[in-house]
Parts: structure tokens; C-alpha cells; sequence
């Protein structure tokens, strides 16, 4: 983990091996600790510098269960609607709608490539915040597909994977 003030963070691009495994959980112990918040706040000054919408703990070379999902215009995706970051650590999605639909997506990983990707319309999810507390939240439409697509970086998962 990071030990310094937080930075902004080289982005892992398409081929590197951390964005082809599946990430480890937090251990309880990492939590409110000073390296977890400055690997936060990184990952957050590095998602507003690329203009991302959300980004995941492998994509800045860190192998640990961490998302963030900030949805918000930028150049990226102007039309992205305004929501307050949530940090999500050990992410776990209970439940996926049956309802679907097709999206554009793109990836700070796979820079300039951008597809269709089928996702679920709702999901539940259950995560830890930076403290340990328990969370449970239910998401719909753009920012339920930021958590899917995050979600799979934590599995190894590229979104060029999923292309319609």
C-alpha cells in the first residue's frame, strides 16, 4: 500500500497481469488505517484526473477488493448523472435484475476503446467503507453499471470481455 500523501496513480493498461486476477479482500486490520486512506484518497485524485466515473483498486496496481463509484459529467461521459462518491471495499453484488441493458462503456485500462455491454438494470450490494461498517444499497441505470463494471475489474475482468 501506499505509504506517502496521496498521488495520482499510474493506471495499469490492457495486458498487464493485475488486471487478469481476481483482487484480495481488505483484511480487517487495514481498516482507517493511514496507508488505506491515502490508497483511498490516490484512487480518488487519480479517477478525477483521468475523468473516470469509477475506478478499481487493480487498475492502480493494488491487488485488494477496493471500488469507487463517482459518477459525475466530465469529457469521458458528459451525459454521466451527479451522484457523491461511494467507496466500496470487498464489494460483494447479492442480487443482479433480470431486466437489462445495453450501454457504451469505456475503461481507463483500455484507453480509446469504448463498446456495448449488456448489464443488469438493478442490483443489490453489500460492502464495507473505509472504517469496516456494513453497507447495503440498491442501484439502478448508469451508476448500477459502474458498480458491475468495477465489480468485474475486482475479478479480473476487462469490459472488452463482455462486448456485444
Amino acid at each position: 500500500m501506499i505509504t506517502t500523501g496521496p498521488a495520482i496513480l499510474p493506471i495499469a493498461r490492457q495486458g498487464e497481469a493485475i488486471l487478469a486476477r481476481r483482487a484480495a479482500p481488505v483484511p480487517a486490520a487495514d481498516f482507517n488505517t493511514p496507508a488505506l486512506l491515502n490508497l483511498i484518497e490516490s484512487m480518488r485524485l487519480t479517477l478525477l484526473e483521468a475523468n473516470g466515473v469509477g475506478i478499481a483498486a487493480p487498475q492502480v496496481f493494488v491487488p485488494l477488493r477496493i471500488i469507487i463509484v463517482a459518477s459525475r459529467p466530465n469529457p469521458r461521459y458528459p451525459d454521466a448523472p451527479l451522484m457523491a462518491p461511494v467507496v466500496m471495499l470487498n464489494p460483494e453484488i447479492r442480487w443482479r435484475s433480470e431486466t437489462c441493458e445495453n450501454g457504451e462503456e469505456g475503461c481507463l485500462s483500455v484507453p480509446g476503446q469504448r463498446g456495448m455491454v449488456r448489464r443488469a438494470s438493478h442490483l443489490q450490494v453489500w460492502y464495507q467503507d473505509q472504517g469496516g461498517t456494513a453497507h447495503e444499497a440498491g442501484y439502478s441505470g448508469f451508476a448500477a453499471r459502474i458498480i458491475q463494471h468495477e465489480h468485474d475489474h475486482l475479478e479480473g475482468i476487462l469490459f472488452v470481455a463482455r462486448l456485444q
